[in-house]
């Protein structure tokens, strides 16, 4: 997977299309992100009571993972931000570095 946590990216479609965020979250095994303030969903959590007694539950509103193919790398070029593709490159000593198609700069 490409993106990884701690990167900004755009989202490119759906309801969410050209909000940017970091990503606080990835999960290569299901091909999802979790990007803040992004893909907002609200949760019903049961109501119970704390040790000490105070009441918890009610209507929470939190992030839900999107799927990867829906957001792109945000990177900085001459003071702008642009959305680029990923693409990786080896150095002599065969170190993989990720690289931003539309610039060529090194993320």
């Amino acid at each position: 997977m490409k993106i990884k946590k701690g990167d900004l990216v755009q989202v490119i479609t759906g309801k969410d299309r050209g909000k940017q965020g970091k990503v606080i979250a990835a999960f290569p095994r299901e091909d999802r992100v979790l990007v803040e303030g992004v893909n907002r969903v609200k949760k019903h959590t049961k109501a119970g009571q704390t040790a000490r007694g105070s009441k918890t539950g009610g209507i929470i509103t939190t992030e839900a993972p999107i799927h990867v193919s829906n957001v792109q790398l945000v990177v900085e070029k001459d003071g702008q931000k642009v959305v680029t593709r990923v693409g990786y490159r080896f150095d002599d000593e065969g170190n993989k570095f990720r690289v931003a198609k539309r610039t060529g700069e090194d993320i």
